[in-house]
């Protein structure tokens, strides 16, 4: 088995480079910043309910601490969390979340505190496991990824790479995809996750320094109340449709979609097995255009595995069919990404130029300032509800995209760079 995360992790020692502590709450004792020789953290293994109180009481009287989760989910829809570590600025500890008897109450109160700062690398797929075990999101919170790209590390930045680019220190990751659910972790399991959290006090503190530095300490914030509402989380059937990379062209073929899709999530939700153990994917899109209305049809589906059709599941999908069907077109969402039907392309083209040439100039990730999606949308829509027309989006890219789109900007070439132009100023022969 393996973790699933998306981000590369490493062991590192205990022993941190250039802390920098800031000042405690009020009302608890100063601290000072001391010199990299004399600190080394303890590397604390936690297996019970009373070690986890009382660290997490320790930790709470600090401004902030840096949480990472191992988890597996290889064989279940929900995420199996097997590790939490944290770190303050004076100790780290790695919490034994299937030590027999263990509650994690402690730890999700801590969670909860508004007056502690909960700092994660890629911190979505944490979250989702504290709002499903707490059903809680951690506030507040940083994310040191979306810090990064707002600050031009790159489009979804890897731990390990920026830890490298800030400290200097190079990451093994030899046990990113570790067993976390056996049983005794080993020395080499418990290292890595404390360097997890340890390499993160130092990217959290020089990406903090840089954002006031620039000026974009807003833009952070604007993302992570995105990262810490209910609803990023809430894995609601009908929105399964949603998360499919498979793009329909009929009204007929959506609405079928839409109800295929929310049975597969309710199936796997009720049986707690991947979405793919139900269905994979490729089956829901075939299933979707094809809609196959009796089980001679489901049958023909080279998609789905001989035998399927004479399943109970085999009737299910039959009658999601069947709801499809029956729904009224004309209430149907409109799917992301619709484009125009003439020059929709062309349009989405020019943007994802701007887009580039926007990123580029202010050193913002693309990818922070807008999707593909977002780029169709707004092709299609001048009023799309998406991230780039909003904030500081829309004052960095959104406003520009709009004018280009209408003919009110043009895209140039200077000194081997793409500007842009208005079009009041090009003069024409």
């Amino acid at each position: 088995m393996t973790s699933c995360r998306n981000d590369d992790r490493s062991v590192k020692s205990t022993t941190l480079a250039e802390l920098r502590k800031p000042e405690r709450r009020p009302g608890t004792q100063a601290a000072t910043r001391m010199p990299d020789s004399a600190i080394t953290f303890p590397m604390h293994l936690i297996t019970t309910t009373l070690e986890l109180a009382a660290a997490c009481q320790r930790m709470g009287a600090h401004r902030f601490v840096t949480v990472d989760t191992e988890f597996l989910r290889e064989t279940t829809y929900y995420p199996l969390l097997c590790v939490a570590q944290m770190a303050s600025p004076e100790e780290a500890v790695v919490i034994d979340a299937l030590a027999p008897g263990i509650d994690l109450a402690a730890f999700f109160t801590l969670m909860a505190d508004a007056k502690v700062t909960k700092v994660f690398h890629a911190a979505r797929q944490d979250i989702e496991i504290v709002w499903h075990r707490a059903k809680l999101i951690p506030r507040p919170i940083f994310d040191t990824q979306v810090a990064a790209m707002v600050l031009g590390y790159g489009d979804s930045i890897s731990y390990d790479q920026l830890v490298q680019r800030i400290t200097g220190d190079k990451l093994d990751k030899s046990h990113r995809f570790s067993d976390w659910a056996r049983r005794p972790l080993s020395p080499a399991q418990l290292s890595y996750a404390i360097s997890d959290v340890t390499h993160l006090r130092d990217v959290y503190f020089a990406l903090v320094d840089d954002l006031k530095r620039q000026g974009r300490a807003d833009w952070v914030e604007d993302e992570m109340r995105i990262l810490t509402s209910p609803e990023t989380y809430r894995m609601e059937p009908e929105d399964a449709w949603q998360r499919l990379k498979t793009r329909v062209r009929k009204p007929k073929d959506l609405a079928v979609l839409i109800e295929v899709a929310a049975w597969r999530e309710r199936e796997a939700q009720s049986r707690d097995v991947p979405r793919s153990r139900v269905l994979k994917d490729d089956a829901v899109a075939d299933i979707a255009v094809q809609a196959p209305t009796t089980a001679d049809k489901l049958r023909s589906l080279r998609s789905l595995p001989k035998g399927f059709e004479r399943s109970r599941w085999g009737e299910a999908i039959i009658a999601a069919v069947a709801r499809g069907l029956s729904r009224d077109v004309k209430a149907l969402p409109r799917p992301a990404g619709l484009r125009p039907a003439a020059n929709g392309t062309a349009v989405v083209e020019l943007l994802k130029v701007l887009l580039r040439m926007t990123s580029e100039r202010h050193h913002v990730a693309a990818k922070v300032i807008a999707t593909v999606d977002d780029l169709e949308r707004i092709a299609a829509d001048d009023v799309a509800k998406v991230p780039a027309l909003a904030g500081w989006r829309r004052e960095l890219f959104g406003e520009k995209a709009l004018a280009l789109k209408h003919g009110k900007l043009a895209l140039a070439i200077e000194k081997d760079k793409v500007i842009t132009v208005e079009r009041s100023a090009i003069a024409f022969p």
